[in-house]
Parts: C-alpha cells; sequence; structure tokens
C-alpha cells in the first residue's frame, strides 16, 4: 500500500496550473443550448422585475406605471442574437428559454386561478 505524502512547496510551484476549470467544456455540444435556454429564462424572470424596481426608485408612480411598457425594448435582444449568425443558435435557445419560461409562468397561474374558483 502506498501512503499519501504531503507536496512540498516547490513542487507544487512546479506544476502548471489549469487554463480553466475541468468543467467549463465550452466545445461542448450542449454548452451553447444549455447556456442560451438559462439565460432566457433568467431574463424573463429578472429583467421585468428589475426594470419596474429601478422606475419606482427614480419616478413617482404614475410616471413609473406610464413607462413600463418601454421595458418590451428589452424583448429585442434574443432577436439581435438571432440575426447575427455568429449567435443564432444562443439567440434560438435563448428565446426557447423565455418562451417556454413564459407558458409555465401563464399555465402556473392559470390553473391556480381555476382551482380557486372552483
Amino acid at each position: 500500500m502506498s501512503q499519501l505524502r504531503p507536496q512540498s512547496a516547490d513542487s507544487a510551484a512546479e506544476m502548471p496550473e489549469p487554463e480553466s476549470p475541468n468543467w467549463w467544456h465550452r466545445d461542448h455540444p450542449v454548452f451553447t443550448p444549455l447556456s442560451g435556454f438559462f439565460s432566457g429564462l433568467a431574463f424573463t424572470l429578472l429583467v421585468p422585475g428589475l426594470f419596474a424596481a429601478v422606475l419606482e426608485a427614480f419616478f413617482p408612480k404614475h410616471t413609473a406605471t406610464d413607462l413600463f411598457p418601454f421595458g418590451a425594448v428589452l424583448l429585442v435582444v434574443p432577436l439581435v442574437l438571432i440575426v447575427r449568425e455568429r449567435t443564432r443558435r444562443l439567440g434560438l435557445y435563448f428565446l426557447l428559454g423565455m418562451v417556454t419560461t413564459a407558458v409555465v409562468v401563464v399555465g402556473v397561474a392559470a390553473t391556480a386561478l381555476w382551482l380557486l374558483t372552483r
């Protein structure tokens, strides 16, 4: 049986450090779909809330209510990603994440409302 020996400071200094963590494989075929989908999901959930919070912080309530529809301009982000060829695949999964999130949220809200009214 071999015993584990502690490494000396000299041997630790000789070992080269990896450029990136072992789990960070950008060339993996699943990396782009997962990052695009979850970015779209986070975008759909966080951006409208943050936009409303910023408007409420800087403007009176009636002005913030009037300005809130301008947040729809942020929906252009996936369209810009889809138009550019280099980011088209990411943009499609980004849009899929946004649409899926919206469908799930509306579906759960409709089901909960239906159950509550019965």
